[in-house]
């Protein structure tokens, strides 16, 4: 398989017609080698329109997302990065690609261990997986950058908290069957400006917060 004329058309054919025009995310999608987070018997589908499964009963965002989450961050290469859910740690090595330090959260001992491995195999040394809870962000310190790659019912205050003043946050927010990809960016100390993207259904992140319910 020509695994570089499948990126080039992943772009032009997916990428490209979901507005994402952004140079810099485009060469960050050509250069990241996909594939190499894919497990061997889903590398013909690597470039494919389609959530790919990487254990433990998770999936890769699919390309388009991905390239989508990526420009609407407009990542910097002075930003520290915090991602909830390593996943195969593609996204992180995305991050990482565009940013300065990247720390990926991974509750799955066995995913963790995926991402790390991915992540080291292909010389990434900006990015760092921990093991363990990311549902209310990860306090090491704050960040310029928060990716979170799943569902949340609703954006914990402390995940915000973490955010510096200029911070942007994209999450996957809401239940089944309407979620809606939203880009959050810290406007002061107590103020976020919220713009909802696109909608998409999301695997949910493992321990999230439920939102209060009231009963009457």
């Amino acid at each position: 398989m020509n695994f570089e004329q499948a990126r080039f058309n992943m772009v032009e054919q997916q990428i490209r017609p979901w507005d994402v025009l952004d140079p810099e995310v485009l060469e960050t999608l050509m250069m990241v080698k996909r594939e190499l987070f894919v497990s061997p018997e889903h590398q013909a589908l690597a470039f494919a329109e389609i959530e790919l499964p990487i254990g433990c009963g998770q999936t890769m965002l699919s390309p388009k997302i991905e390239a989508k989450a990526l420009q609407a961050l407009n990542v910097k290469h002075t930003d520290n990065v915090l991602e909830i859910g390593a996943g195969s740690g593609y996204m992180a090595a995305l991050l990482a690609a565009r940013g300065e330090l990247v720390c990926t959260v991974e509750i799955e001992s066995q995913l963790a261990q995926l991402a790390a491995d991915n992540l080291s195999r292909n010389g990434i040394d900006n990015a760092i997986v921990e093991e363990g809870d990311g549902s209310l962000g990860w306090s090491r310190m704050d960040y310029d950058v928060i990716m979170v790659s799943g569902a949340l019912p609703e954006i914990p205050a402390q995940m915000l908290a973490q955010l510096k003043h200029g911070g942007r946050l994209f999450a996957f927010v809401g239940e089944a069957p309407v979620m809606r990809a939203r880009l959050v960016t810290r406007v002061d100390e107590a103020a976020y400006q919220t713009v909802d993207l696109f909608e998409f259904l999301a695997p949910p992140i493992r321990l999230a917060m439920q939102p209060t319910r009231f009963e009457f």
